[in-house]
């Protein structure tokens, strides 16, 4: 079968769709990924050479009131026909959105020319988004049981958020240890913001490991932030800092324990791994979905969970001792964390979308 899946805008949207698409190329169907034209796509994308991925023009929905709406109506009409003529072309079967603003226009698209359409959302709080594209799907796919009675019209399935292959086959520490130069004997906390970046969680690591000469960091600081955090960061030893990783495998393979923001999707991969993590919510995310996401692992002890404003670097330093090799907390949390990644939710969606 040919399938559709757009994705893209994040890497929240993007890797689990590589992942649903690695799944349905396994049993020998045919997808193709929709991704946008940000730099992130390009960058996330560009080492899945196996999988065959189409740029479409997409834009972010502006306040409903707001004077951009007219080009915003003009553009989502250009592009619902440029996604006609592409799920023709392709002769599709079925069209799936993994959320956000890459999706509704194929989905609209394909249930206009009769197809299947499935949406996936990951979060506990779905986006508005996610919830008008649903009114134009067969099914409504969900990460987390929460999403649900935000779709009370339409038939949900609950299936987990997809992980990428590569993440149940995790290099050897001392590679990648190695890859950043450092010391795979030396406790490592690896900290990112998505793929944006985080500011503040990023000052507010950067004061917390600043006294613990024990840890050594791999800090993801986003490409607005890289040179900042770098320059503060000068002269640390043991403090590896990237604008953007490419190789999130390795940097599991390394970390003893993160801190980093609740998407969804890094939520997903941290589950599967059973990584003791300290939880940031992005306190500006749309419906705070965010806080939301955490307190599903934070509820069930699976977390430890705080709110940017209600941090310093010297509480979070104590957080993060707490996960650390020796620390208090650690092996109950990683336990927890595990079993709520016990899912195979690329297998699952692909049963829905294939059948």
């Amino acid at each position: 079968m040919k399938i559709i899946i757009a994705c893209g805008g994040t890497g929240g949207h993007l890797f689990p769709g590589i992942a649903v698409a690695e799944e349905l190329q396994r049993r020998g169907h045919e997808p193709v990924l929709l991704i946008s034209e940000k730099k992130v796509d390009a960058e996330a994308s560009a080492k899945y050479t196996n999988l065959r991925f189409e740029v479409m023009p997409a834009i972010a929905k502006p306040p409903t009131l707001s004077p951009k709406m007219l080009g915003f109506m003009l553009r989502l009409v250009k592009t619902i026909g440029q996604c006609k003529a592409l799920l023709k072309k392709e002769q599709a079967d079925a069209v799936l959105g993994m959320g956000g603003f890459t999706s509704f226009a194929p989905i609209y698209a394909g249930k206009k020319l009769g197809l299947r359409t499935y949406v996936h959302d990951s979060n506990a709080v779905p986006g508005k988004s996610n919830v008008m594209t649903g009114k134009y799907c067969t099914k409504v796919l969900l990460g987390l049981e929460a999403a649900k009675t935000y779709f009370p019209a339409r038939e949900t399935e609950i299936t987990g958020t997809p992980v990428r292959g590569e993440m149940h086959q995790l290099p050897s520490r001392a590679d990648a240890a190695a890859k950043w130069g450092l010391d795979a004997e030396k406790p490592t906390l690896l900290v990112f913001g998505g793929s944006q970046g985080a500011r503040g969680l990023n000052s507010l690591v950067l004061e917390a490991s600043a006294s613990q000469p024990d840890w050594q960091v791999l800090h993801v600081a986003g490409q607005g932030d890289y040179e900042r955090v770098r320059e503060e960061a000068k002269g640390r030893e043991g403090y590896a800092i990237l604008a953007f990783c490419d190789d999130m495998p390795a940097a599991y393979a390394l970390a003893d324990a993160v801190v980093c923001r609740s998407g969804a999707s890094s939520l997903t991969e941290i589950a599967h791994l059973g990584l003791p993590s300290i939880l940031v919510p992005y306190p500006y995310a749309a419906d705070d979905h965010q806080t939301a996401n955490a307190k599903v692992f934070a509820d069930q002890g699976a977390a430890l969970m705080e709110q940017e404003k209600d941090l310093d670097g010297e509480k979070l330093a104590a957080m993060i001792a707490d996960l650390m090799p020796g620390g208090n907390e650690r092996e109950s949390i990683a336990a927890k964390m595990k079993a709520l990644g016990e899912k195979d939710a690329a297998a699952t969606i692909a049963d829905v979308v294939a059948s």
